[in-house]
């Protein structure tokens, strides 16, 4: 290739047909990187405030004899949140790309497992409830009939 011909990068961002010399494009990605990474990195300190608490809340859950079983939980999704605030932190810093993706990991994983506890915890209230319902109206037949 001669000295004065460029490679050009194309590539389409908010719709727009980007040309870039091959030599800008790494510094224009880490730029959009740490952009995109900026309200993620914002809220690191409420997400590594969170996340230190729900490690203590699992500590506290474990020092009961049934909480040692769940306590896991907790505590694995308060490193998820903290691990994924300190990341969020250095891709807003430096642009990298796989940091800003293993944080978004992190905070899908947090997402995820909270939705399956949400679904498990409303699932077991509901047949708390009916198996409620169900010993109180068995216990009223028993006394109806035990006179």
């Amino acid at each position: 290739m001669k000295q004065h011909e460029k490679t050009f990068y194309c590539t389409l961002i908010y719709s727009q047909l980007i040309m870039l010399p091959m030599d800008e494009l790494e510094s224009h990605e880490h730029k959009l990187i740490r952009e995109v990474s900026y309200n993620l990195s914002r809220s690191s300190g409420w997400m590594k405030f969170l996340g230190v608490m729900m490690i203590v809340y699992g500590i506290l859950i474990a020092l009961s004899i049934v909480g040692i079983i769940f306590a896991w939980l907790p505590v694995w999704m308060g490193v998820l949140l903290y691990r994924a605030a300190s990341l969020s932190k250095r891709a807003t810093r430096a642009g990298e790309k796989l940091v800003l993706e293993k944080a978004l990991q992190y905070v899908n994983n947090f997402f995820a497992i909270s939705g399956i506890l949400f679904i498990v915890t409303l699932v077991l209230t509901i047949l708390a409830v009916i198996v409620a319902k169900l010993t109180g109206v068995l216990y009223q037949m028993m006394e109806l009939f035990s006179t």
